[in-house]
């Protein structure tokens, strides 16, 4: 089900793990921790889904929806809606809801488009304090509700500079302060977050997702880099302080990366974007912990394996993201 951010809910129990993840359009949640979202779902976690535009200029990779697209009729964020309804139910996760409700913030584009400046564009809140604050408060919201122990989100750079993705990354760190201000005025009273993640790509990872793409041969149709240097996101093996290996899962984020298809093109094991550019889909997904202290058992690398070790029912006392 989608909610409408804010709107009342029904009082309910909560369960004693929750995971909120805000992911900037509809597709993101799936490439990055699409394997996570169904591990703890199957595990009984509560997992809701904060995405915060629809991806109305998303490039429209099936022929016959071509038209669908922002310079065209502009419809794709409606049909995107029910691509992530598709996808979510693949992994298992019935909340997921757009920041604000269903078409509050649009897509903004790639940094420069001109789509930065539409009305309604989520990275308009880079220069007008009014929407960053509605963003906020949206979200402040959704945070005092759910109650989350865990956030997942991105790095300040959004993994790779994409206007969208840096904002989700601002509006949630923002959101995780407020959320715990009694001061901060939202519905609910105040929560704190124990753990804050931020999405990471080790660099090791894409590597050998770039080998297993050469030895697939040309048959699988996707293109490849010679390094990847060349590739805008990814990060140093060294800073990733956590791997949730899922391998139960791989099917059910291949099953979900399919059901973005005027997105998301899949060949299994690998799948790819409107650049043709392979990805191997991995069941292991990867992630920065920015506030919050590791615990539980360790990997051979040293990373958490849990991202709930360490965890309480109860808030941690402060919030103090590292610097990024």
């Amino acid at each position: 089900m989608i909610h409408e951010s804010g709107a009342e809910q029904p009082s309910r129990s909560l369960p004693a793990r929750r995971l909120l993840l805000v992911h900037a359009h509809p597709d993101d949640e799936t490439i990055g921790t699409g394997a996570t979202m169904a591990h703890y779902a199957a595990a009984g976690a509560q997992v809701t889904l904060v995405t915060c535009t629809l991806g109305e200029e998303g490039e429209v990779l099936t022929p016959e929806l071509a038209l669908l697209a922002a310079g065209h009729a502009d419809q794709l964020g409606g049909w995107r809606i029910a691509e992530l309804s598709a996808a979510m139910a693949e992994l298992g996760v019935t909340d997921h809801r757009f920041l604000g409700g269903a078409g509050r913030f649009r897509d903004s584009g790639m940094m420069g488009d001109p789509a930065n400046g539409k009305a309604r564009a989520l990275w308009r809140a880079d220069t007008e304090p009014a929407v960053f604050q509605a963003a906020l408060s949206a979200l402040v919201e959704v945070i005092r509700e759910v109650r989350p122990q865990v956030l997942i989100t991105y790095d300040p750079d959004g993994g790779y500079g994409h206007p969208d993705h840096i904002m989700a990354h601002r509006v949630s760190t923002a959101a995780v302060a407020a959320a715990a201000d009694p001061g901060f005025a939202a519905e609910g009273p105040g929560w704190q977050v124990s753990k804050l993640y931020w999405t990471a790509t080790p660099r090791s990872v894409l590597a050998a997702g770039e080998q297993a793409l050469r030895a697939a041969g040309p048959g699988i149709g996707f293109t490849g880099v010679d390094s990847v240097d060349e590739l805008p996101f990814g990060c140093d093996d060294e800073l990733v302080s956590t791997a949730i290996a899922a391998e139960a899962q791989a099917g059910a984020k291949l099953r979900a990366l399919a059901a973005h298809r005027t997105q998301v093109t899949v060949r299994a094991p690998f799948f790819a974007l409107s650049n043709n550019l392979g990805q191997l889909s991995t069941s292991t997904e990867y992630f920065r912990l920015a506030h919050g202290s590791p615990a539980g058992e360790r990997d051979a690398h040293g990373r958490e394996t849990d991202l709930f070790a360490g965890v309480t029912a109860h808030p941690a006392p402060s919030f103090n993201p590292v610097a990024g």
